[in-house]
């Protein structure tokens, strides 16, 4: 009875023993499973500022229409002034006349013998833009000084505006060739332009001078080119 009751009871505190082993085990297994799902959660940390970033980089694309805006007011600015030269350059009333001291004017001859015209040629010396109006002013003579008559069907249909260096011409008929004539030497002239008092000494071509009909005398318009054949008179 003795040794069966302690055989009894040697049992009992193995199974009690084996139950509590089998107890630490299960809970050490749940504690390490715990800690991969602890890691798991700080290692979508990063995955989270990876977001942050890239909301960032919208934030900074979405301030890119503002700068946009700003260039383009720039730009428009920019714009504004270029539309402001251009509509220099085509003549407005913005662009000052050209005036004695902007332009250097020569004179040549056309065709011939006889010669009967002449081209003036005002050139822009003065380094910027003027804006040459109407027909230049030509007195011959001493003995007229009435100014040579202008011919309407030479005037050009938009304002002449020279750049610097830039040329205009001007046609002027000087008799019509005729022997009969009252034709008169002369070896300079005259000139004024269009808006400006002062008077332009002019050096008349060829060494003999040029013949001048005062009767028959005419003058086209400043050109920015001179149109062979449209200006003929």
């Amino acid at each position: 009875m003795n040794t069966l009751h302690r055989l009894t009871l040697l049992a009992v505190a193995g199974t009690a023993l084996a139950l509590s082993l089998t107890a630490c085990q299960s809970d050490s297994g749940s504690t390490s499973s715990s800690r991969p799902t602890t890691a798991a959660t700080v290692a979508s940390s990063p995955a989270a500022g990876a977001t942050t970033a890239a909301k960032g980089t919208v934030t900074s694309d979405a301030a890119g229409p503002a700068a946009s805006a700003r260039s383009a007011g720039s730009k428009d600015s920019t714009g504004a002034t270029d539309a402001t030269d251009a509509a220099g350059g085509r003549g407005t009333a913005s662009t000052l006349l050209c005036t004695a001291r902007d332009v250097r004017v020569t004179a040549a001859t056309q065709d011939g013998p006889p010669y009967t015209h002449i081209v003036l040629t005002a050139r822009n010396t003065s380094g910027h833009s003027c804006r040459l109006a109407g027909f230049p002013h030509l007195q011959f003579l001493e003995s007229h000084k009435q100014d040579v008559p202008a011919v309407a069907k030479s005037k050009p249909a938009t304002p002449v505006v020279l750049t610097a260096g830039a040329p205009a011409y001007a046609l002027v008929k000087l008799s019509d060739g005729g022997v009969d004539e009252d034709n008169e030497p002369v070896s300079a002239f005259s000139l004024q332009l269009e808006g400006d008092s002062t008077v332009i000494a002019v050096t008349a071509p060829g060494s003999d001078g040029i013949a001048v009909d005062p009767a028959k005398a005419l003058t086209g318009y400043w050109t920015p080119e001179l149109r062979n054949g449209a200006d003929d008179f």
